[in-house]
């Protein structure tokens, strides 16, 4: 039977899935993309996909009905429970951001056995995986490498992490039997990204929302009470560039890539001075400061600023929105259209 050549992306209902669907549908001559979610698909999306699968990244069975059925040349695993709330539910984290990524692993070894070629894997990681010891330390740090601080205080980055390193593992070190010399097949790519903003998605309680949510809050006129310090900070990234990461680094040649993790970031700055931004753009916002131990503890354990030099050596990597086109080309001016 003739298998149908498809690209998969999990968890293809937040932005950045349906960032990945227009672009990869617009692109002449690349395979459909085929979408695993366990929620389905936006209407809004459907007619850019080949196939909406609804479906759960830990049921075997469906995986190997996609196996067989489609030959699966790219997959970017962006299905996963997110920080703040795989702290409340920390097995069915370790479920979904570890157990999934395993199988769709080994779908892609399977793949990559019956049809002779690599599958590249894309798997977007986070600065949870960062651990600063202390304040002092963070503050302190010259921009964090992707070897260094490694000891993450959360089971997300715990989770991300070890997605990292059995990624790399499949990648290099993997094979299907011990007699047998041939590698896996799989081609894994990480991105370790920073705090992402959008314009256009409302922020759902992630850990490095607060930058988003005292946007969006200010652009409906309502008060917020941001729950970090004001002298904490963080990198961010705007989300056209997360997207944009995404599909470069699947699209860079494998020779050039020196590593399977690289870090990307654009810019970082302390809350205090994200809320001075949003005030002078919303005059009347309401922005006030009310620490929250738990997630304070949880942003103070990652590093201020990330070193992304990796990535811009070995595939050109370079953000498109910095500081100032971030939050004045895309995010004030969207966010306010929205709410006009």
């Amino acid at each position: 039977m003739m298998r149908n050549k498809v690209i998969l992306i999990t968890g293809a209902n937040g932005e950045v899935g349906h960032g990945l669907i227009n672009q990869l549908s617009a692109i002449k001559d690349m395979p459909p993309v085929m979408v695993l979610d366990i929620r389905g698909l936006d209407k809004s999306m459907e007619s850019k996909v080949y196939e909406t699968i609804v479906g759960d990244i830990l049921d075997n069975g469906l995986l190997e009905t996609l196996v067989s059925e489609y030959e699966i040349v790219t997959i970017f695993h962006l299905a996963a429970l997110l920080s703040t709330h795989s702290e409340f539910r920390p097995e069915a984290a370790h479920r979904v951001n570890v157990q999934g990524t395993v199988n769709l692993l080994q779908l892609a070894v399977e793949q990559s056995r019956i049809s002779g070629r690599p599958v590249k894997f894309i798997f977007p990681s986070s600065v949870a995986v960062y651990g600063m010891p202390d304040i002092a330390t963070k503050n302190a740090a010259p921009p964090v490498k992707e070897d260094e601080f490694t000891i993450p205080t959360t089971m997300y980055g715990i989770n991300k992490l070890y997605g990292e390193h059995t990624g790399r593992y499949y990648t290099h070190h993997y094979r299907q039997l011990a007699d047998v010399p041939q590698r896996s097949g799989v081609d894994f790519r990480s991105l370790r990204f920073p705090g992402l903003i959008s314009a256009t998605t409302m922020p759902t309680g992630g850990t490095s929302d607060y930058a988003p949510e005292m946007l969006h809050a200010a652009a409906k006129g309502e008060p917020y009470a941001c729950f970090v310090r004001p002298d904490t900070a963080i990198p961010f990234m705007a989300m056209p560039d997360a997207i944009r990461a995404l599909l470069e680094i699947a699209d860079a040649p494998r020779e050039r890539l020196t590593r399977t993790v690289y870090n990307v970031t654009s810019f970082s700055l302390p809350a205090g001075e994200i809320a001075d931004i949003v005030r002078s753009a919303f005059p009347s916002a309401q922005i006030t400061f009310e620490p929250h131990p738990q997630r304070q503890g949880i942003v103070d354990s990652w590093c201020a600023q990330m070193d992304d030099s990796a990535a811009q050596r070995d595939w050109g990597w370079k953000p498109e929105y910095d500081l100032n086109r971030a939050f004045h080309e895309y995010l004030i001016p969207t966010i306010r259209k929205q709410y006009t």
